[in-house]
This record gives C-alpha cells, sequence and structure tokens, in this order.
C-alpha cells in the first residue's frame, strides 16, 4: 500500500470511527447505492418477536431502524402501537440520529402522542394509538424504535410484511414466532421465493437487501405481490372469549355464536312499523328493498369500536335508539329487521376498497376490514352497503365488488364472491346537439347516462355544491376553450341504477381558426387526452379491475356558411385490450353526425404486454384529438 492510500485510510477511519462504534452505523452514508434507488426511506433493520406463552398470552417485541430521505419516506418510519384494554405497552421509545449518525433526540412512552383511531369521529370506542410525531430539521436521518407489548388477544398474529409499500428498501428484516403452547400455530407465506426469502419450518423468517419498488401504471394490487406471511392459532382468546378455527367454516360459527348472537334484538314498537311497512309486499325482494330504504332513512354512519377486539357490533336495539352505528353495527341492525319480516340475509366480512383484494378462501384467519350485508338470491348474492344512506339497494360496485368475502351463517362460514360487474354493464352513453358557428363556437345540450360502475359518479354531484359541480365540469372539459355551463342537472334513477347528467354548454373559441378555415375536433365531449406512462423496462405484471364501454353520438348543426372540406377516414381497432371505433359522416349540407365507442376489457396481462396496451391507448389519444378541415364560405 502506497503512502498517500495509507494515510486516507487513516483520515478515514478516524472519521468514521466513533459514530462506528459508539451509534450502531447509523450513518446514511453506509447504505448501498442500490437500496437508495427508488427509495424515499430505507428499513436498515427490522426485528420482529412474537412469544405465544399461552392461548391468552402473545408477547411482541420490534426494532426498525430506518433512514428517511424525503418527507414521502415519514410514512415508512412505522413508530405507532395500537392498543386496547387486551393490550398492554411494556417498552416504547424512539431514537432520532442525523446524517452522521449522531444521535439528536430522544423520545420515550410519555413523548409519544396518543389519539382515537378513528380520527375523532367516533363516539364509543376503545381502541387507541400512540404515534412519533417527529418534525426533522433536515433530512436523511434515521429513527430507531423500539417496541415491548403483551396482549391477552391471541385471535390476531401479527401478519409480517418485509417490504410494505411502494418506494422503501430493505437491509435487513426478520420475523420469528416461539409457540409455547401446544395449540396448533399455522401459516401462509406469499411471493418469497420471488424476492429469495426463504420459506422455513420453524417460523422463521429473513430477508436481505430487497430494492425499493417504484409504482407503476395499472400494476396489481400490492399485496398480491409483495412478500408477505400470515399467521393463525388453531385455538385463540379474543378479550376473555375463547374461539376455534380450524377451517372458515369453525371460524364463521364462532363469529356466528360469539359475536353475532344475541345482538338483533329490536324494540316492539319497530318490530309492528317494518313488518306493516313490509305488508303488502309480494316477493323478499321487495321486503328486503322497503327494509333497506328504511334502514337508510333512519340512520347514520359513525364509526364505532366496541364489543371485542372491535369486531363485536353493537346491539341493533342501540342502533335504533341512536339512529347511528358503524359498518358492523349498520349490517347487524338492517339484518335484525329482514330477520323480523322473514327475509334471509348473512352477516359479511370483506376487503373494502377500490383495489381488489381478497379474503383468502385457503386459510382461514380473521382477516377484513369491512362489514356488509349478504342476501341469498337463487344461486346469486346481492350485498348491501350499510354505511351510505344514498347507495342504491344492492349496488356496490368500486368498493366490494368482485371480491372473495366470508358471509357468517348460523350453521358456520363460507367464503363466496361478490357481483363482478362486466363491461357490458359498466357503460357511459353521451348523446349531443351542437351548433357550431363561424367563430368556432358552439352551444350544445349534452346527455350522459350511466350505468354500472360509472354509475358510481352520481355520490359526487349529489354532495357537491353547484359551484363545485361547475368547476369540476371546467376541469373536465379542459380543452374547451372559454366554456360556459347555462344550465346542469341531474336525475338519479335508483330503482334502475342510471345516473343521468343533462348539461347546456357554449364556447366561445373550441375550433381553431386558420384564415377562412376551421379545425374542429368532432370528439367534443369525451376525448382520452393522456395515454398511459412509457416504462423502458417495466418491472410488474399490469391488470385492469373493471372493464367498461362508452358510446359517444353527437349531431353537429354547421351555420350555412360553413361547409365540409375533409373528413376523417373511419377508425376500428380491435385487439385482447378492447375495441375503439370512430366515424364521422355527412348526412346534409348542414349536419354531420359523429359516432365513437370505446370497449376495455377487464383481465390480467404479462409486463410485456404493457407496450402493446400503451400503443392501443396511445392510437385512442390521436383519433380522439383528430380534426376535421371546415371552410367559411363568406
Amino acid at each position: 500500500m502506497s503512502i498517500k492510500t495509507h494515510l486516507k485510510s487513516i483520515i478515514l477511519i478516524l472519521f468514521l470511527s466513533p459514530n462506528l462504534l459508539a451509534q450502531d452505523n447509523f450513518q446514511s452514508i453506509l447504505i448501498d447505492s442500490d437500496l437508495k434507488e427508488n427509495a424515499n426511506a430505507v428499513i436498515r433493520s427490522s426485528t420482529i418477536d412474537i412469544v405465544i406463552e399461552a392461548k391468552d398470552q402473545l408477547i411482541f417485541k420490534e426494532k426498525r431502524v430506518v433512514t428517511v430521505y424525503n418527507e414521502s419516506g415519514q410514512r415508512h418510519i412505522g413508530a405507532v402501537v395500537y392498543y386496547d384494554d387486551s393490550k398492554s405497552i411494556k417498552t416504547l421509545e424512539a431514537e432520532i440520529y442525523n446524517a452522521f449518525g449522531k444521535e439528536i433526540k430522544t423520545y420515550k412512552k410519555r413523548d409519544f402522542l396518543d389519539v382515537s383511531v378513528a380520527d375523532g369521529v367516533s363516539i364509543f370506542n376503545d381502541n387507541r394509538a400512540k404515534y412519533l410525531d417527529h418534525t426533522p430539521n433536515s433530512y436523511p436521518y434515521t429513527v430507531v424504535f423500539n417496541l415491548e407489548t403483551i396482549s391477552t388477544n391471541t385471535a390476531f398474529i401479527p401478519q409480517w410484511f418485509p417490504i410494505d409499500n411502494y418506494y422503501v428498501s430493505v437491509e435487513h428484516a426478520s420475523y420469528r414466532i416461539q409457540n409455547q403452547t401446544d395449540i396448533e400455530l399455522v401459516y401462509k407465506a406469499n411471493n418469497l421465493e420471488e424476492y429469495n426469502i426463504e420459506d422455513p419450518t420453524d417460523f422463521q423468517f429473513e430477508a436481505h437487501n430487497l430494492k425499493a419498488i417504484k409504482r407503476e401504471a395499472y400494476s396489481p394490487s400490492f399485496t398480491n405481490f409483495a412478500p408477505s406471511v400470515k399467521f393463525a392459532l388453531k385455538q385463540f382468546n379474543m378479550l376473555g372469549v375463547e374461539g376455534e378455527n380450524t377451517n372458515w367454516n369453525s371460524l364463521g360459527k364462532w363469529m356466528s355464536d360469539k359475536l353475532i348472537d344475541g345482538t338483533q334484538s329490536l324494540p316492539e314498537t319497530v318490530k309492528t312499523e317494518i313488518k306493516a311497512l313490509t305488508s303488502d309486499a309480494k316477493t323478499d325482494l321487495e321486503k328486503a328493498k322497503i327494509v333497506y330504504n328504511y334502514m337508510q332513512n333512519k340512520t347514520r354512519y359513525i364509526s364505532v369500536q366496541v364489543g371485542i377486539g372491535g369486531w363485536k357490533p353493537m346491539f341493533a336495539s342501540d342502533v335504533d335508539r341512536l339512529g347511528y352505528g358503524d359498518c358492523k353495527g349498520l349490517s347487524n341492525y338492517t339484518k335484525a329487521l329482514l330477520d323480523e319480516v322473514g327475509v334471509k340475509s348473512y352477516y359479511t366480512i370483506v376487503f373494502g376498497g377500490y383495489d381488489i383484494n381478497d379474503i383468502d378462501p385457503t386459510f382461514s384467519s380473521l382477516q377484513g376490514n369491512h362489514a356488509i350485508l349478504t342476501i341469498p338470491d337463487n344461486e346469486n348474492y346481492i350485498t348491501l352497503e350499510c354505511t351510505n344512506q344514498t347507495t342504491p339497494f344492492g349496488y356496490n360496485a368500486n368498493f366490494t365488488d368482485d371480491r372473495d368475502v366470508l358471509i357468517v351463517t348460523p350453521t358456520g362460514g363460507e367464503i363466496i364472491h361478490t357481483k363482478v360487474y362486466t363491461k357490458e354493464e359498466n357503460t357511459q352513453n353521451s348523446e349531443a346537439t351542437i351548433h357550431l358557428n363561424a367563430s368556432g363556437g358552439f352551444t350544445a345540450q349534452l346527455n350522459i347516462k350511466s350505468k354500472g360502475t360509472q354509475y358510481g359518479k352520481y355520490s359526487r354531484f349529489e354532495t357537491q355544491t353547484e359551484k363545485e359541480n361547475k368547476l369540476y365540469y371546467k376541469d373536465y372539459f379542459s380543452d374547451i376553450n372559454s366554456l360556459k355551463i347555462d344550465n346542469m342537472s341531474f336525475v338519479n334513477d335508483k330503482e334502475a341504477i342510471v345516473f343521468e347528467e343533462q348539461l347546456e354548454l357554449k364556447s366561445d373559441g373550441y375550433a381553431t381558426k386558420a384564415g377562412k378555415r376551421l379545425l374542429f375536433q368532432p370528439n367534443v365531449f369525451n376525448k382520452f387526452t393522456k395515454a398511459p406512462p412509457r416504462y423502458p423496462n417495466r418491472k410488474l405484471p399490469f391488470e385492469i379491475d373493471r372493464g367498461f364501454i362508452d358510446i359517444d353520438q353527437y349531431k353537429i348543426i354547421l351555420p350555412d356558411n360553413v361547409k365540409v372540406e375533409a373528413l376523417q377516414d373511419d377508425v376500428v381497432i380491435k385487439n385482447k385490450f378492447g375495441e375503439y371505433h370512430f366515424t364521422i359522416k355527412k348526412v346534409d349540407d348542414n349536419t354531420l353526425e359523429f359516432y365513437r365507442k370505446i370497449i376495455i376489457n377487464k383481465g390480467q396481462f404479462s409486463k410485456e404486454d404493457y407496450k402493446d396496451f400503451r400503443k392501443f391507448r396511445l392510437d385512442v389519444v390521436k383519433h380522439d384529438k383528430s380534426k376535421i378541415v371546415l371552410q367559411i364560405t363568406n
């Protein structure tokens, strides 16, 4: 080694060694450059140790070291603990280190903010959270978080997500469970091989050097491709109530017996009232619609966390008396009303959300984040969303559609699949009469009818003010210059589940004037203006969760001094992603007819297919923006 090189090494050691020895390598400079790529934060170490000492005793220990690079990385700190009467916090502390690995602040248990998990809207709540609220002076910085809790609730064994979201990488993560009971502990691992994580037999897992995953358009739900392991005991305890979980049937039977039974009694006056309201109904479906409408008009949704583990619903009599409830209480209340008029229904657990996530049918455990109600209808099922006072009967698009859910019956639990809305049901049909003038402006009457998943827009327009609705349309039709909305009205047909928008619009400068010519885009109101982003090296497969069909038909009236000079040829595109049809034709000297139809197919596709899908969408954008040439004659 040369003297020069030797001196450099000595200087480097002198610079680094105090922090290396004293601060356990918390310097951000030591992180591998590969792990910094696409990362807002890096989990330097995450160590979880769980000991199941008895059916009603679970000890949880976690040490988590996270380096945060920017404000977006704050969400990955994970310095939070949820607790209730069944969980006590033994250790809760955090240390903050700067970029050079120097400790700059410490937090003890008393320094963590204590909040209700319901964000202040709950009236009853026995579930709370303590979390670290640290405002950094600069980035990067590192948080060392230590937690130990003791819980009597063994119904929920914490899952392991070594990488829990986009834009976070992992240097090292480990998870270990020691089961000191004679109760069988089972687990199910997902996607471990893809991340070089071993699947052992002794309930110990380790992950190393997991690179950050960049979000890509149309990616599947993160939980569907990220590594994870979930666990369950075959017998468990939930706040003093023992349960059995040999399969979905036994778990559902426990839920029926211990969570649901005894909660559905109603006041006699309510029983008399609901029977009178449904006395003339000819079918169970008619009765169910009357009951659902009654519930919606009488109650409102408020987040309520009561009962064992937050899973036991309020008493139906309390919901009736108070006029509010959470998803559990309102679903249970509706079930009690249906029982009273002889209509069978099932309390149902689901993962609610726009992303389609299933209750895992192959692994029985307490899963889900939402409760709904299910009514058997011959070979099918009708699901009722009981937390929304305006949702039509049986409409569950965009939140609980197309997923495996657990229905709770008196004889046990059963996994069923909720309604899939086909592209033929998810339609938007637009009709317009457009009067063009020689200056390039227009007046128009536009009618839009939406069904299926596209019907869901009703909630926006019915809750927004007139000003907010006008601002929405000006943004939606942002390519129309000087847009004015003279009139707008809405018709919400909840029986047919069709939402209709009726608009009167005008613009002083839509078409581009070039001398004696007007360049006019015939697709005035429903353009695809952007294609999905380009990825030179896409990493993830992609999927289209919900297909749909849009049909647009416009009659375009020209003034006497404007004639057609050139029209675009018809366009027809068909592939596995969908179809596109574009037609503009001359009816007479003053009238043009425009027709556009786009079909998007639901499906799962490989990452190699994405390039072709993007090209299809680029072609749609190109044709949607295409212009015809009109000539001003005088």
